[in-house]
């Protein structure tokens, strides 16, 4: 469990705290989502975070840690073999906590915790392929300029106008643009 915060706990004790959180975070896997008063809530996150993160891993081991927390055999397995398939691509974030209002008779506030099943956006995919594609290629390149490097060592180079040559292409689409839209 996570270092815990400062104050009272929830419950009283601290083994009554475990117990809340591990029925909490039992409910949650089960159901996908609760209703739960927001102390309770951002305390349960960092938990059903962690154990998701071990159900991701897949093994025995994982498997044991989780069963110290969660008693209940079939939500373990839910976990598991549902869950954690649907987490594979998301790299944290598991859970998102939506404050609700007040509570009837105490009004205490509340909050809906539940799992992010949705898939990560494409567009974070596209942006993790183009950085792995971005590093293999340096890698590539800062093993060719040193075999470039001993071949040639007397070419002379012009940084200057390999750099402006992008720039100036991009400044005559913009005038050919902004001289389209004077024309219309």
């Amino acid at each position: 469990m996570p270092t815990p915060t400062k104050g009272p706990r929830l419950g009283g004790g601290p083994a009554h705290e475990r117990l809340i959180l591990a029925n909490l975070s039992t409910a949650l896997f089960e159901h996908g989502r609760i209703t739960t008063t927001e102390t309770k809530a951002k305390r349960l996150r960092p938990l059903a975070e962690r154990l998701i993160t071990f159900a991701k891993r897949g093994d025995l081991h994982a498997r044991r840690r989780v069963l110290r927390v969660i008693r209940d055999k079939s939500v373990v397995h839910t976990l598991f073999t549902e869950i954690a398939p649907q987490m594979a691509e998301r790299d944290g974030g598991y859970t998102r906590i939506t404050k609700v209002g007040t509570r009837k008779g105490d009004n205490a506030p509340l909050a809906v915790i539940e799992l992010v099943t949705e898939p990560v956006s494409p567009k974070q995919a596209v942006v993790r392929e183009a950085e792995k594609a971005a590093e293999k290629s340096s890698r590539k390149k800062a093993d060719k300029p040193a075999k470039k490097a001993d071949k040639v060592e007397d070419a002379p180079v012009e940084d200057a106008s390999v750099e402006d040559a992008p720039v100036e292409a991009a400044e005559a689409k913009a005038d050919e643009k902004s001289e389209e839209t004077k024309e219309a």
